[in-house]
């Protein structure tokens, strides 16, 4: 009697995989993962596929997972790539190659190439563990799949559809005062916006800023949901981008680490220090070639390190800010007259004030109007082209396909000096009665 009984239930479980797949997820997604192995592992594979195609990926992981060697990979070969891959996104790197590696060397190689997106894309930067919730699931159910997941900081929840299309997303705080028995579908909102896998960095910040939203969600070519795009991981790309930066416009590589061997910092480093040193030569001949002025007027020698440092300062500020908005995409290169534009009048209205003080202290220091007069408008001048070269420099080099964060400090420090130096000796060399 007994035997007869199971043999009925398998039937009739049989009778619902086959003939109603989304029915049946919908009831095996209140089961345990471990259920959920036990009843589509009696049955075969190629009958149960559209089942586990269709199940949210953080349960679909956790059956496979309680299924033998065996039928786990016959599961993963008879399935669609796009939900294995999906399930194996679920579990950190190394779980995924012990799957993968029980896969045919193609198959696999298949599956890494599905889980590895393009670098800066959407894909690359979402979180790929999501929770794929139905329009009739519960709040008890939803909590109970959120403690088993143990996900911290879920902040908002996405509803699909049988095929795993977006329907609508929950906040969390929703379900926590919601009833227990409350549906999803009777709390849910409209989805604001969405994002392609293959999607640029570029779109998906405009996406986020425009929206202004904390998690986007992000859909493959069939617009299937597969992850969502944190707002702290986008952030979190962008401080480690321009940390990259900072090493690189010095000149250091950003393969070196804090405690890399000697012998690759050198070998890293020297280059650009010899590219400087060729840079520090081309503004000392500019020093050069007023070296009569200065002999004549060795105020002139003391003053230069000021201009300079200024000029520099101003350079330095401006290339930051344009490095920062190149890396946060708050910027492109067709917007550069604006950016000029904005870096020059900065720096001609700080170079006005900064000249003013300074004149007036040469003018204490020195006694000579002469002079006060060729250091502030030197000053505003060396202070004007080091804004624009700034903002102009990583610029340039974005609109050439290059790093624009490569040394661009040293190029930087060497059109600072040479137009701080000229300018100041140049506009003397000019007035130099008046000194």
């Amino acid at each position: 009697m007994k035997q007869k009984l199971t043999n009925a239930i398998n039937a009739l479980q049989r009778d619902l995989v086959e003939g109603y797949p989304d029915d049946a997820v919908r009831l095996l997604e209140r089961q345990s993962p471990e259920e959920v192995a036990v009843i589509l592992g009696r049955l075969p594979v190629r009958e149960t596929a559209v089942v586990w195609e269709q199940l949210s990926p953080d349960i679909g992981i956790r059956a496979l997972e309680a299924l033998d060697t065996g039928r786990a990979v016959q599961v993963l070969r008879h399935i669609n790539p796009t939900r294995t891959a999906a399930m194996l996104a679920m579990r950190d790197e190394n779980t995924r190659e012990q799957f993968l590696a029980m896969l045919p060397e193609q198959e696999a190689q298949e599956l890494r190439m599905i889980l590895t997106y393009p670098a800066e894309s959407a894909g690359a930067l979402m979180d790929p563990r999501v929770m794929l919730l139905r329009r009739e699931t519960t709040v008890r159910e939803t909590l109970a799949r959120i403690r088993a997941s143990r996900r911290r900081a879920t902040r908002r929840l996405f509803v699909v559809d049988a095929d795993n299309r977006l329907e609508g997303q929950v906040d969390i705080q929703d379900v926590a005062t919601a009833g227990a028995m409350t549906r999803l579908e009777e709390i849910q909102r409209p989805v604001r916006a969405v994002v392609n896998a293959i999607a640029p960095r570029e779109e998906v910040v405009e996406i986020i800023e425009h929206y202004k939203l904390t998690d986007l969600p992000v859909v493959d070519a069939e617009g299937r949901l597969i992850g969502v795009v944190r707002y702290r991981n986008l952030m979190a790309a962008a401080e480690n981008e321009a940390t990259v930066a900072m090493q690189t416009m010095v000149g250091v590589s950003k393969d070196e680490k804090a405690l890399s061997r000697v012998s690759f910092a050198v070998r890293k480093r020297l280059p650009w220090l010899q590219i400087n040193l060729v840079t520090a030569f081309i503004a000392a001949s500019v020093v050069g070639l007023f070296e009569s002025t200065i002999a004549k007027y060795t105020a002139l020698a003391v003053l230069l390190p000021v201009v300079a440092g200024q000029s520099g300062n101003t350079g330095a500020q401006a290339l930051a800010v344009t490095m920062r908005g190149l890396a946060l995409r708050e910027i492109r290169v067709r917007q550069w007259p604006r950016i000029l534009f904005k870096e020059a009048s900065t720096a001609f209205w700080n170079g006005l004030a900064v000249a003013a003080t300074t004149a007036l202290g040469v003018w204490v220091w020195s006694a000579s109007p002469g002079l006060a007069g060729v250091i502030g408008v030197s000053m505003i001048l060396s202070m004007v082209i080091a804004g624009i070269s700034g903002a102009a420099i990583p610029l340039l080099l974005t609109a050439a396909r290059q790093d624009p964060a490569q040394s661009s400090s040293i190029v930087l420090t060497t059109v600072t000096d040479v137009a701080g130096f000229f300018s100041f000796l140049g506009i003397a060399y000019l007035f130099v009665d008046l000194l």
